[in-house]
């Protein structure tokens, strides 16, 4: 995703997850998808931006620090990506029912998240662990890749 795309789409995204917490209880929360089978025998990382960026070979720039979430960005010569982690995985939950609605693949751990393009997903996978979730435009509604 080029830079002019990805700036608009996570602040947008942010915004609506800032409205989403303040409306939605835990008990409300639905998982976006059904996550793949595990092909990777890497346990899933920590949930911390720069223990997770320091797997796949970045020093991530923090450019969110909220109570519900911290999201670094990632460049290097691999690509470009996110790192996003929750203080509980409820958070993780609603920030990927907020993303739905933009589609996309993710590869996602316990209480954090990498945005990125497919492919590269999967070799960060290796590095990381996770499993990758596909989540689908508008509908909300999601399926493995």
């Amino acid at each position: 995703m080029t830079r002019s795309r990805l700036r608009p789409l996570c602040t947008v995204a942010a915004a609506l997850l800032s409205t989403l917490l303040v409306g939605c209880s835990a008990e409300s929360a639905q998982p976006a998808s059904k996550a793949s089978p595990s092909t990777v025998s890497q346990p899933p990382a920590p949930a911390k931006v720069e223990v997770i960026a320091s797997l796949t070979g970045c020093k991530p720039k923090i450019r969110i620090e909220a109570d519900q979430l911290r999201e670094g960005v990632c460049r290097t010569s691999r690509g470009d990506w996110t790192v996003t982690t929750f203080p509980q995985e409820k958070y993780k939950e609603t920030w990927l029912d907020a993303a739905a609605v933009y589609g996309g693949t993710y590869l996602v751990g316990p209480r954090w998240a990498i945005g990125a393009q497919p492919a590269l997903l999967k070799k960060l996978r290796t590095d990381v662990g996770g499993e990758l979730r596909k989540l689908s435009g508008t509908s909300g509604q999601s399926s493995a890749p």
